[in-house]
């Protein structure tokens, strides 16, 4: 892939949130407990028990709910860029089912590709494996099975940024301030997600959040490009 060639509009820029499947450690029946305590004794070690821990619990897809995929895509006509916006919340299996129809409908082609920041390590696998436990196909350009790594088509900003070196870990929040780009984190972060979700119970501040990390993300792609970041006013919300 020739980055430097790569057409923008053809990139899904996308994030995703995620919660544990239930409200408390104590909905979980015991056999759940069990495997959640094996699952991550030797991450938690003794600083936690099980039940400390399970507001972590949301980043394995075992244990965990999507509850918001937001994405974004770029057009450019006469010259004027429109960046659009778009969420799915609520119900995880509607999320799952909505999000697959948008990829089969309007991203199926060969050369378009979906951008996360840590995409290939947290929001592609974790989508692909939430649909498989909710019974849904896989769209193509989410299933990797079988796939050569040149044929997989996932950007990851975060991939981008390491230029080969693998021991290299960014966090959004990080880039978006090394390219002066305006933080998407100035409301929540990812580990008060859970919080906001089941004790707030505000799932639009979820969504919102969720959105600006979309926009961190391609920003971070036109930064890489040396291309003019976005404007407020070439952001919509559809």
């Amino acid at each position: 892939m020739n980055f430097e060639k790569l057409n923008i509009e053809h990139i899904l820029f996308l994030d995703i949130e995620t919660v544990p499947d239930q409200p408390s450690f104590e909905h979980w029946e015991e056999d759940k407990k069990d495997l959640w305590a094996e699952k991550t004794k030797y991450i938690r070690k003794d600083e936690y028990s099980p039940e400390e821990f399970y507001p972590r619990a949301g980043i394995w897809a075992e244990f965990g709910k999507i509850v918001c995929i937001s994405v974004g895509f770029l057009s450019v006509k006469d010259e004027k860029r429109n960046f659009r916006l778009k969420s799915f919340s609520g119900d995880e299996k509607s999320i799952l089912d909505n999000f697959s129809s948008l990829l089969n409908d309007h991203f199926n082609k060969p050369y378009h590709l979906l951008c996360a920041h840590n995409g290939k390590e947290f929001d592609f696998p974790f989508i692909a494996r939430r649909m498989i436990i909710n019974q849904l196909k896989l769209p193509q350009k989410i299933n990797n099975m079988g796939k050569k790594p040149w044929e997989i088509p996932h950007l990851d900003t975060m991939e981008l940024w390491r230029f080969g070196d693998y021991k290299h870990f960014t966090s959004l929040k990080l880039l978006t301030h090394t390219f002066g780009i305006p933080s998407p984190k100035n409301d929540i972060s990812g580990d008060q997600v859970f919080e906001v979700y089941y004790q707030e119970n505000n799932l639009q501040r979820i969504v919102e959040y969720c959105e600006r990390d979309v926009v961190a993300i391609a920003q971070i792609v036109l930064r890489l490009k040396q291309e003019a970041l976005l404007k407020d006013s070439e952001i919509s919300t559809v």
